[in-house]
């Protein structure tokens, strides 16, 4: 309902509309959630891409052109999202000892307990 449809006439419809809202508002914090509001993804340039991911714009430019960065192109310039570049930086984190040691016993039970 936007505020411009108020009148006299429909003042009870506004009334239930404004007490349905605050029944969900009420909901959410007492759950312990907070509404869902879509934030803008606003893209960055080369030279904040570079400050982010701790790069050189010469080593930028050449991850771009291996296509090995997320990046958007329009016209000459060069646009990237934070976000992206965040999960990109993540998913090369280098496994521990420990996690490769892991992973190494789980595969040997897995493969022991086929063979049975």
């Amino acid at each position: 309902m936007e505020v411009n449809e108020i009148s006299f006439e429909n003042l009870p419809k506004a009334v239930a509309h404004l007490v349905s809202e605050l029944a969900e508002i009420k909901s959410l914090v007492e759950k312990g959630q907070t509404p869902i509001v879509p934030q803008k993804r606003i893209p960055i340039d080369i030279e904040e891409a570079c400050r982010i991911i701790g790069k050189s714009k010469p080593t930028v430019y050449a991850l771009v052109r291996k296509r090995m960065i997320p990046c958007y192109k329009n016209g000459k310039k060069l646009y990237f999202f934070e976000e992206e570049l965040l999960e990109w930086i993540a998913k090369g984190k280098k496994k521990t000892i420990q996690e490769i040691e892991s992973e190494a016993e789980a595969e040997y039970n897995k493969r022991k307990n086929i063979r049975k």
